[in-house]
């Protein structure tokens, strides 16, 4: 991992009412989508989300562990950790 790369450990909430990011819960990024948790389309979906709220191209997002579970570590390329907690306006969780 690069000082332009951030390694997030995220929950994912899908087929909720609205994309956003919740906040932090028990260390990890809550995220809510309102795509299902099929065919990929909720991971895919997380990737929007985290790049749009970052300012980086989706294809700098990658899921890195857990890509069929609700809690992941998401890495985004791009962007360092103070960056990124300034464009969320929060205090992010530890690295996963």
């Amino acid at each position: 991992m690069t000082a332009l790369e951030v390694d997030l450990p995220v929950r994912l909430r899908p087929r909720a009412h609205a994309d956003e990011i919740v906040g932090v819960a028990a260390g990890l990024l809550v995220v809510r989508v309102t795509a299902p948790p099929v065919d990929e389309r909720a991971n895919r979906a997380l990737c929007r989300v985290l790049a749009k709220a970052s300012g980086i191209p989706t294809s700098s997002v990658t899921i890195v562990r857990g890509a069929h579970a609700r809690e992941k570590l998401v890495r985004l390329r791009g962007i360092d950790r103070a960056g990124l907690a300034r464009r969320l306006g929060l205090e992010l969780p530890a690295r996963g």
